[in-house]
């Protein structure tokens, strides 16, 4: 159990949140949400003991371990995948490299025999014998070859580092597990097996993700960080999200029939005006998608693409033809494979074989996976920024109307291109394809860096849009409300396929057993 009293974090000019009372109990998993900037890297170090609260305390027994998942791909390169699995309990891998140690020693003595024997014995207890199927086990179930166990981390790819760091947080059966955006690159088998280790799972299990899907799967309770507040919820995203949305309308009726609340919610305004963070949070996104014109019978045809990066095939004879009614999901178990696609159609890379083309009335917005390009080193400010893109109308004002959209609003407006957030750039990306009224949307994980409620917003825009899409995505609620069609690129082939997403999974189950 974690005991977290009368907690509060502040820094010069800032409280985060403060008069935090919750327990963490085994058998449950708890998902942290809240919008970008609320606090919850902030909390999820303090419930790590990472960083020592402004006041109150967190309190874990003694004998309960707690597994964080480690995000510096690079802290185990000097080490075998093995062993940083195995590291995911410290004092096991400590004592099993002691024992080896020891009798590795030339000059073995009687002393050196008891204490190995006192380590043989902890060995034995702790599940040291076990630790190498153990291993094997995560490391498959990620969906990564036993092979890999004996490679060094420095020599493996970043994705698979991913899995391999998850495995360590996973391992040795620790009390408590905290999980940051443990689902990211993840593909649709390793999130699927994930889904059912933690739902097995008798520990406590605290988890901070953007994966509706995810979070509607494997959470018990909901920790919502919002307006300087912590408060803790049963149920799973959907069930929370579906009732504040109806406290909200409750809340609305109310003050459309009572009009003495006008005084407190003037002070609300006050409040929140003099804050801008605050404000901000009391604020959705908005996105939306409005094509100057509906495109032909023709959108795109891709016949026989076939690209090899590094040496490594990432397209073979990629093949498909996009209708005006298609809403297109691309999947592949490597991720380099869409974004090549993608880079390929939009003119930005240059496949070895095969060819494309777009339809005569089409009109193309891109979103690309990496977006540095445009912010890095660049001095312009955000109205500036956003003048570079626009082909009809630049003042001023028409631009701001769309930077607020996404949350840009008073001053805002003129900070550095080049100083903003992961999240802050993704939403300059969206108010930039808005401006264009294109008629075919290309993204590339657009949902990457953002909160729940931006992705939400993306999310509905998707869906409204009356033109072409064609995206990637690791979110299986995303993909699931806005595709119509899936293709996914393997390394047979392409396959393709009209239907959702839940859909196409129940159809590659039922091709497995057969």
């Amino acid at each position: 159990m974690i005991t977290v009293s009368d907690v509060s974090i502040s820094f010069p000019g800032q409280t985060l949140f403060k008069h935090v009372d919750l327990k963490f109990t085994p058998g449950n998993c708890y998902g942290i949400i809240g919008a970008n900037g609320a606090g919850k890297s902030t909390f999820r170090r303090v419930l790590s003991g990472y960083l020592d609260p402004s006041t109150g305390t967190v309190s874990i027994p003694a004998t309960m371990r707690m597994s964080v998942l480690k995000q510096d791909h690079f802290a185990f390169d000097e080490y075998s995948v093995l062993d940083t699995v195995i590291m995911g309990n410290k004092h096991l891998y400590d004592i099993g490299r002691e024992k080896d140690a020891l009798y590795l020693k030339e000059d073995f003595s009687d002393e050196d025999g008891i204490r190995a024997a006192e380590l043989e014995g902890l060995y034995a207890e702790m599940g040291g014998w076990e630790s190498e199927s153990d291993a094997s086990r995560l490391i498959q179930g990620l969906g990564l070859s036993e092979n890999i166990l004996s490679q060094q981390m420095s020599s493996i790819a970043d994705s698979d580092k991913v899995k391999v760091l998850l495995a360590q947080a996973l391992f040795g059966n620790p009390e408590i597990m905290l999980l940051d955006e443990p689902t990211n690159e993840l593909d649709i088998d390793a999130v699927a097996w994930l889904e059912e280790f933690l739902i097995e799972y008798s520990g406590t299990v605290i988890v901070v993700s953007h994966d509706r899907h995810f979070l509607n799967n494997v959470c018990t309770h909901i920790v919502d960080i919002d307006y300087g507040k912590i408060k803790m919820y049963v149920g799973n995203y959907e069930f929370w999200y579906e009732s504040s949305q109806l406290i909200q309308r409750l809340l609305k009726a109310q003050n459309k029939r009572a009009e003495e609340k006008i005084p407190d919610l003037q002070e609300f305004i006050r409040r929140f005006s003099a804050n801008k963070s605050k404000s901000k949070q009391a604020t959705n996104p908005f996105v939306g998608f409005s094509p100057d014109r509906e495109p032909g019978k023709e959108i795109l045809e891709v016949d026989s693409l076939c690209k090899t990066v590094d040496g490594e095939p990432v397209l073979r004879g990629v093949t498909f033809r996009l209708d005006r009614t298609d809403k297109v999901a691309i999947l592949s178990e490597n991720p380099l494979s869409v974004t090549e696609l993608f880079k390929i159609i939009m003119e930005q890379s240059a496949a070895d074989s095969g060819t494309f083309k777009w339809g005569g009335t089409v009109s193309v917005s891109y979103f690309p996976k990496d977006n540095s390009a445009f912010f890095d080193d660049n001095e312009l400010n955000l109205i500036e920024w956003m003048r570079q893109y626009t082909q009809t109308e630049d003042t001023e004002t028409y631009l701001r109307g769309f930077l607020g959209r996404m949350l840009f609003s008073g001053d805002e407006v003129w900070k550095p291109a080049k100083v903003l957030s992961g999240g802050e750039r993704v939403r300059c990306m969206l108010s930039r394809m808005m401006l264009y009224g294109s008629n075919v949307l290309v993204l590339d994980k657009p949902t990457n860096h953002l909160d729940l409620e931006s992705i939400t917003a993306v999310n509905n825009g998707l869906s409204d849009f009356k033109g072409v899409v064609i995206f990637s995505s690791h979110d299986h609620e995303f993909i699931q409300t806005i595709a119509n069609r899936i293709i996914e690129i393997t390394p047979d082939g392409v396959i393709d396929r009209r239907c959702t997403y839940d859909e196409y999974l129940e159809w590659k189950a039922q091709t497995k057993k057969k």
